[in-house]
């Protein structure tokens, strides 16, 4: 028999306490069920929802929440901004229920989590009105961490995002997207309530998205140019800045992945939203209600 791998010390850092070294918690610190938010404060506004809360602990921007709502145990947890906050969140998770700390090793059984990404996001679609919620069905990534990995594609999947670097290459030569789709059976559970789409994940918030201050941007029209991209049913329906690395992650490891997105922007008409905390506050409440019938 092949002994198994141990992890070393500076690849899968413990600390003293017994915690995993960005998110500082325990492996019995963590539901199955893990909703993620950008803003450490967006916690508080998911957890004020729980009948209870059992854990709480922040580290960095890293602030995490563990209770029951109607007798479903949840964590909610702040990434930051950013597929590089992502790569830090989505590895630690895994390691927190997959990998025996006291050995180092994998363990034996591996443990699928339903993870569920709660954010803001702006639309470059007409078909989506702001004020509106969208699930992303597929996330293109043009942030770059995915390459730094193996991911494997569907046929779909490869032929869908070829069609997209097709669509780009004439006007930006100098980025290597990848793509990832949701858990099909948690695209289900939310379909029926929310609108549908394609979510750009970027690498930034200004240029990297099409906007600019006192910049002058490499990529011209970036808003008008994915706007108008086809392939079959599919069109780019908004951007923000996890969505892909998150569904990535899943894909290579197994857990279950949904990402659910406020629009508080419109890229097109160049508006955003009057009142975005009652859109947030809604996406929140109605997820919840969703996800606590799993």
């Amino acid at each position: 028999m092949t002994a198994k791998r141990r992890i070393p010390e500076s690849e899968l850092i413990i600390n003293p306490d017994g915690t995993i070294y960005h998110l500082q918690l325990r492996p019995e610190e963590v539901a199955d069920t893990i909703i993620t938010v950008g803003d450490p404060g967006r916690v508080e506004q998911v957890s004020r929802h729980f009948d209870n809360i059992q854990h709480k602990v922040q580290h960095r921007e890293f602030l995490t929440h563990t209770g029951y709502l109607n007798n479903k145990r949840l964590t909610v947890i702040s990434t930051g901004i950013g597929t590089d906050n992502i790569d830090i969140v989505m590895n630690e998770l895994d390691a927190l229920v997959n990998i025996d700390f006291n050995s180092r090793t994998v363990k034996d059984e591996l443990t699928s989590l339903r993870v569920l990404r709660m954010g803001t996001s702006g639309t470059v679609s007409g078909e989506v009105p702001m004020d509106s919620i969208v699930i992303s069905e597929v996330a293109i990534g043009m942030d770059g961490l995915m390459n730094f990995y193996e991911l494997q594609n569907s046929i779909w999947e490869t032929v869908y995002l070829e069609a997209f670097i097709s669509h780009i290459k004439p006007y930006f030569k100098e980025v290597k997207p990848y793509i990832a789709s949701a858990d099909v059976a948690l695209l289900e559970k939310f379909e029926k309530h929310y609108h549908k789409g394609t979510t750009i994940t970027a690498c930034g918030f200004y240029g990297p998205q099409g906007r600019s201050l006192r910049t002058k941007n490499e990529f011209k029209s970036f808003t008008e140019v994915i706007s108008q991209f086809r392939h079959k049913h599919f069109r780019i329906s908004n951007l923000e800045m996890e969505t892909a690395g998150i569904y990535g992650f899943g894909k290579m490891l197994g857990h279950q992945c949904l990402s659910i997105n406020a629009i508080l922007a419109d890229r097109a008409s160049q508006a955003f939203s009057i009142d975005p905390q009652k859109v947030i506050d809604k996406m929140i409440e109605e997820s919840l209600e969703v996800i606590t019938t799993f």
